[in-house]
């Protein structure tokens, strides 16, 4: 499903076609004003339509006409005429009129115009194309107009339909997490935070100052929500609100526009590439030129409607289509800059888009913590209300930690940006409260866990199960020696923050700097293997190799390397896949942490478990409701059961005799933990003499066992 809706378009992608999809001036205009410029081609019969409203503002103007397409760096078409020798010298000088008018016609197959575009040109998606028209006064060579209008064929990474899959997917990780973390062992909740720190990650690949391709960073805006960017409709006054807000407390930064960000890039940037200004002119073919000027003589002379050709009025004002060269203030740089606007959030609503959409993200979980909190007191006994706050609590300050943790990469990237803007005065304040909120809770956490490891031991951590229920969440997956591991991550992310928003003048230094970070965190993995179990250290090590590899392959998006569109366009594919496999693994990995594999193991085991019974039925075992059996015991009933052991053997039991004895005679043990035989008590083995006792066996290490104790403790607190 995730792949299927990652390539679906939903607007011409039926037919084979090219379009604009943003129009700007590359010069100030002055013969030339455009409000409306919309052309589409159509592959299937070599048909071009066209929406166009312009003005030509300026009288006795000769001027040659060139038009220039770039397709992924390459000029395609690259053609110049001199307007005052086709149409019989009818746009010599360029006439004065407003021109508004829509239609379509079928370009002459002496064009060939279809063999030109190749057929990936309709199917590739986020195409990198664009046009360019400059008019040029002829005997001055000063240009009068340039207009650059970008191409789109439909087809893009970047789907709604990709953002809700996840999104939901995610959701329902959430819930069951939620339910399983009720045991201390679980391991959903972990791989939950792991999901959302991979979407996180995908996303902040695209904040780093490199010249992406367009296809992977519209990939990357289906992650946006992962760290608090949400784009609204253009009817949401969301964000108009926050524009206003910053206005009023000394932002001068520009907003949003409401049309397609692209045309605002950076020229030296995708979808650009480099495209050149200066006219160049080309020969061609007498026959080509008098086809295309009969065909343009077509639909500008006889084909349109009268109305669309009226009398001069006044320029233009209020359009939509905007200037950009290299020295306007509106361009849009690479990283965060572009991203942000391609969302239709403007550079300087970033951080208050995160911290909005933080805040109504803790407020949702703050009404569901009351409400728990509300049918414990409501519904709850009377006698276990005490017992089932304390446990709710701690369960809460969990859930806590974890959604600190999920808050702590886009809050700390987007302050620290936020303060390098130097904007509004009111969002830098609530940029440095929120960090710093953010920061202290973290660290008061982490105080906590270290302050207990060095008092206690680090034992402690695991044994204690008010401790391992509260703040677990931090360090209860990996090993004991290795509860630490969490802060290794912690400033990972820390550094991360401060590469992306401080080191934002060289993309080359980003990249390197990340590649180091990722190489430092695999080899940590590798040498300390921290995890619990040897699939969470696969697992862990999984996840930042492919980070790692991802910010190997982005080094072919610094700028100064000067990459070809085209090969970067197919690392950026690559990446994609990389991405995409890495997210289905993690999938798959939340299927197995999930118990989903738990009912296959039962509905295999139905038949021995049904011997099993019979088995012990046969060996007279007491009634389970026996009075005799204390609640240690009945713990042990719910783990793993161990093998039989004949009565006696109490040195079989390592922590009763931590040092082994070899006896010299035969002799029976008297001992508080051999049954009576005649007790029922005990249905397998039989009495053995000292000399038969078997050396004690090394007691495990690891805290799977102090985990499971926990878990059941914890559980049986909460059914009281």
């Amino acid at each position: 499903m995730f792949f299927l809706s990652l390539f679906l378009s939903f607007s011409y992608a039926k037919e084979a076609s090219l379009f604009t999809s943003s129009v700007t001036y590359c010069e100030p205009p002055e013969s030339l004003l455009i409000e409306q410029f919309e052309i589409a081609y159509f592959a299937k019969n070599e048909s071009v339509s066209f929406n166009i409203s312009a003005a030509s503002v300026q009288a006795n103007v000769n001027v040659t006409a060139n038009l220039l397409l770039n397709v992924y760096g390459i000029h395609a078409v690259n053609v110049t005429l001199d307007l005052c020798d086709i149409f019989n010298g009818a746009l010599c000088p360029l006439p004065m009129y407003n021109f508004t008018g829509s239609d379509s016609i079928s370009l002459p197959k002496s064009l060939a115009v279809q063999e030109k575009i190749p057929n990936i040109a309709f199917t590739i998606p986020d195409l990198e194309g664009v046009a360019q028209l400059v008019l040029t006064e002829v005997g001055t060579g000063k240009v009068k107009a340039c207009v650059q209008a970008t191409l789109s064929n439909g087809w893009s990474a970047h789907q709604t339909s990709v953002e809700w899959v996840t999104g939901s997917i995610a959701f329902a990780t959430l819930l069951v997490s939620i339910w399983q973390s009720l045991s201390l062992e679980a391991i959903l909740p972990f791989r939950f935070i792991d999901l959302l720190f991979l979407y996180q990650t995908i996303a902040s690949t695209s904040l780093l100052s490199l010249n992406y391709p367009s296809v992977y960073r519209a990939f990357t805006l289906n992650f946006a929500w992962a760290v608090g960017l949400f784009s609204t409709p253009p009817t949401s006054s969301f964000q108009p609100s926050i524009d206003r807000m910053r206005h009023l407390t000394g932002g001068n930064l520009a907003n949003a526009t409401s049309a397609s960000a692209v045309g605002l890039v950076n020229r030296k940037l995708s979808p650009y590439n480099l495209i050149i200004s200066a006219t160049q002119v080309s020969s061609h073919s007498s026959r080509r030129t008098a086809d295309f000027s009969a065909t343009w003589a077509k639909f500008m002379l006889s084909d349109f409607p009268t109305s669309f050709r009226s009398t001069l009025a006044s320029a233009t004002q209020g359009t939509d289509v905007q200037t950009v060269t290299t020295s306007s203030s509106n361009v849009l740089q690479a990283g965060i800059p572009i991203y942000v606007n391609t969302l239709h959030i403007a550079t300087a609503n970033a951080f208050m888009t995160v911290f909005l959409c933080s805040l109504i993200f803790l407020a949702c979980a703050l009404v569901v913590f009351i409400l728990g909190l509300v049918v414990i007191l409501v519904l709850g006994r009377v006698e276990c209300k005490t017992k089932f706050e304390r446990v709710y609590l701690l369960f809460a300050q969990a859930w806590g930690i974890r959604l600190a943790l999920i808050l702590f990469l886009p809050v700390t990237v987007f302050s620290f940006y936020q303060w390098t803007l130097k904007d509004s005065w009111l969002s830098t304040l609530l940029s440095v409260l929120a960090f710093m909120a953010l920061l202290i809770t973290v660290i008061y956490v982490t105080f906590v866990v270290l302050r207990s490891a060095r008092r206690r031991g680090a034992d402690a951590l695991f044994a204690d199960k008010e401790q391992l229920g509260s703040k677990g969440p931090l360090y209860s997956q990996y090993r004991i020696p290795r509860f630490h591991f969490f802060m290794l991550l912690l400033i990972a992310t820390f550094l991360k923050a401060v590469f992306i928003a401080f080191v934002k003048v060289s993309g080359e230094a980003q990249i390197i700097l990340m590649i180091i970070l990722e190489g430092f965190t695999l080899m940590s993995y590798l040498i300390f293997r921290p995890c619990g179990s040897r699939s969470g250290d696969v697992f862990s090590t999984f996840l930042t190799i492919a980070r790692l590899v991802s910010n190997g392959l982005m080094i072919a998006f610094v700028e100064r390397l000067n990459v070809a569109p085209i090969p970067r366009t197919v690392i950026g594919l690559v990446l994609v896949v990389i991405f995409s496999l890495t997210i289905l693994i993690t999938y798959v990995n939340l299927v197995i942490n999930s118990g989903i594999d738990q009912l296959w193991k039962r509905r295999h085991s139905s038949a021995s478990q049904s011997s099993a019974d019979l088995f012990i039925i046969e060996k007279d075992v007491p009634d389970k409701s026996d009075n005799t059996l204390s609640h240690a015991s009945s713990s042990e009933h719910i783990m793993r059961p161990a093998n039989p052991t004949p009565d006696g053997s109490d040195y079989i039991v390592p922590h009763l005799h931590p040092s082994p004895v070899s006896p010299t005679e035969t002799e029976m043990i008297t001992s508080a933990y051999t049954s009576n035989r005649t007790s029922g008590t005990m249905t397998v083995g039989s009495l053995l003499s000292r000399r038969w006792s078997f050396s004690p066996l090394h007691s495990p290490t690891g805290s799977f066992q102090v985990h499971e104790s926990s878990s059941v403790t914890l559980r049986n607190d909460m059914s009281r």
